[in-house]
């Protein structure tokens, strides 16, 4: 669903860059009133999408992905391997995170189980980074027009399901391509271009891409748009890497609130997805020369290069976590007590390579 607060963050952005553009009094030969019109109808279009995109796919293979939760949680591995599949396939790691904590709320598996899911939640959104980076953008009419078309001749449930997922695809891919058509003049204009290098100091860009996730609700859909803006020469590869950090931050906004009113396993989940993503961004932010060189040794476009930035740093922070989640249980056991009624799940001990709570 997209909240009022993303429509307040649209507006206030716009307005944000008719101030900028005032103060300068240099238009630049761009259009303003055009450029507002694009951005505003692409993103409202682009976050539609995602939103039909999210629910359809959650109706589609929701159960079924939980039912792959629940049976590979006793192995680290294969809970790692679940989380990210789960997460490619419902194209939201906000989703299937918010699904475990539903999982282990209803006492189906322990919280301990669903640490490594949370991590390969982590790594599964990785691969949206990777489609919006391909530019594929340029063909979106073709699944919205099929989509269209599916969905017009579908005959049952199930197949017009399918075709919601194609359309919500498109209507993805389309919005993107007007926002970036649309940004296509900042790159010219010295006020706007000043300001967005400022996001190359980490601590601003950090700041920065956590509140516009927290505002639009998704970090793919963050991703999204930092990666097609840099494809077009608007945003810069240090400056969209540490926006790619403040993302991390900002998608615990939302498995945060789903615990509200849940039992403490349930909120101990949501409290180690904070804590790692944070103690990951901050250790980022440390390494973020290092991230920014790797994405330039593997790619050419800077919308790719950010891209693979955000896949580096979110698969060695899983893979370097998920030796220690056994320990990292333990702790929180200690540090957010299990509730009165001791109705969490007791874990027996597991063979090697298998979780012990």
């Amino acid at each position: 669903m997209i909240y009022p607060v993303t429509a307040a963050a649209i507006v206030s952005l716009c307005a944000a860059s008719s101030v900028s553009a005032q103060a300068s009094g240099r238009a630049e030969g761009i259009d303003w009133i055009t450029l507002a019109m694009g951005a505003i109808g692409g993103l409202a279009l682009f976050l539609y999408g995602v939103d039909i995109l999210a629910g359809s796919l959650k109706q589609a293979q929701g159960g079924r992905f939980q039912r792959l939760l629940e049976r590979s949680s006793s192995n680290r591995f294969l809970a790692l391997g679940a989380g990210t599949a789960a997460t490619i396939a419902l194209d939201s790691s906000s989703v299937v995170i918010i699904l475990l904590i539903a999982i282990v709320d209803a006492g189906l598996i322990s919280f301990a189980h669903a640490l490594p899911m949370i991590l390969g939640a982590n790594i599964g959104t990785t691969l949206s980074s990777q489609i919006f980076a391909w530019n594929i953008d340029t063909y979106a009419p073709l699944p919205i027009a099929a989509g269209l078309l599916w969905k017009a001749s579908a005959k049952t449930d199930a197949a017009r399901r399918n075709a919601t997922i194609l359309l919500g695809l498109g209507l993805v891919l389309f919005g993107l391509n007007i926002i970036g058509t649309a940004a296509e003049p900042l790159k010219e204009h010295a006020g706007i271009v000043a300001w967005l290098r400022g996001l190359e100091n980490p601590l601003l860009g950090v700041l920065a891409g956590a509140l516009v996730t927290i505002a639009i609700q998704s970090s793919s859909a963050m991703m999204g748009i930092v990666i097609t803006l840099a494809g077009t020469g608007v945003i810069t590869l240090p400056a969209g890497v540490a926006i790619m950090l403040g993302a991390e931050i900002g998608t615990c906004a939302d498995t945060l609130l789903a615990t509200l009113g849940r039992s403490r396993a349930a909120v101990k989940a949501g409290i180690f997805h904070l804590l790692f993503n944070a103690g990951a961004v901050l250790i980022g932010v440390l390494l973020i020369d290092q991230l920014a060189q790797f994405g330039a040794a593997t790619a050419q476009d800077t919308g790719q290069r950010i891209a693979n930035a955000h896949v580096l740093f979110n698969l060695a922070g899983a893979l370097i976590v998920l030796p220690f989640v056994g320990a990292i249980a333990i702790l929180l056991e200690r540090v957010v007590p299990g509730d009165r009624s001791g109705a969490e799940l007791v874990t027996p001990t597991q063979p090697s390579g298998q979780l012990a709570s």
